[in-house]
């Protein structure tokens, strides 16, 4: 009995060190993804908008640890700190995932490159922004596929000239189609998002900068 009870006491004491090594290493990894976050926010029309990492002290130590961890947002200065399903509409989420995968994707790109492809997908990513916003929001989608895949649903055309393939999806008596466009097919489709006329040589030419402002930056 003894020796179980110094085993124990060995072990319990193991565990609290442990415990405590890991704890420190999430509070500076907390910090440090706040702060990148945050600074994404930043550019992805949140102004004001801060990602928390919140650590929660668990009454007995468990297989992940001694605490809990979450993440919260508080939407605007002197807003409370609430959980991303409470605190974020649609479209903030769909940005904050993006913030969160970049950042988390430059870190993976520091210590290891990944050796396989993940699928990202995005929908309403788009809701409420639109000029430097949605370039700001596309450069970061492009950022992001040098790593990933990526699949975006959007309605912009600032969003839509940053990718590699672009699918219109067009529905007809009932019957979903998809398909690809690409050269003056695909900047006719620009100039119908940004509500111009595709006959329109101007609108077309707008398009076409719009375009080529896109593989610019992502050449960049």
């Amino acid at each position: 009995a003894t020796v179980l009870a110094e085993r124990l006491a060995a072990a319990d004491e193991e565990l609290a060190s442990v415990g405590a090594e890991l704890s420190r290493a999430r509070q500076q990894l907390g910090e440090r993804l706040e702060q990148a976050v945050t600074a994404e926010l930043e550019g992805l029309e949140m102004k004001g908008a801060r990602l928390v990492v919140e650590l929660d002290r668990l009454d007995e130590p468990g297989p992940t640890g001694l605490e809990s961890v979450a993440l919260l947002l508080v939407s605007h200065p002197g807003a409370p700190a609430l959980p991303l399903g409470k605190g974020a509409s649609g479209g903030e989420l769909s940005r904050i995932m993006l913030a969160l995968e970049v950042v988390l994707a430059d870190a993976a790109a520091l210590s290891r490159p990944s050796t396989h492809t993940r699928t990202l997908v995005f929908d309403e990513i788009d809701a409420g922004i639109g000029g430097q916003t949605a370039t700001e929001v596309g450069a970061r989608l492009k950022r992001l596929a040098q790593s990933r895949q990526v699949i975006v649903v959007t309605h912009l055309a600032q969003v839509a000239a940053f990718g590699d393939q672009h699918l219109v999806i067009e529905k007809n008596d009932g019957t979903t189609k998809v398909r690809e466009v690409s050269g003056d097919e695909r900047e006719a489709e620009l100039t119908r998002m940004m509500g111009g006329d595709p006959h329109s040589a101007a609108a077309r030419r707008h398009a076409s900068q719009v375009l080529a402002s896109a593989v610019s930056q992502s050449q960049g």
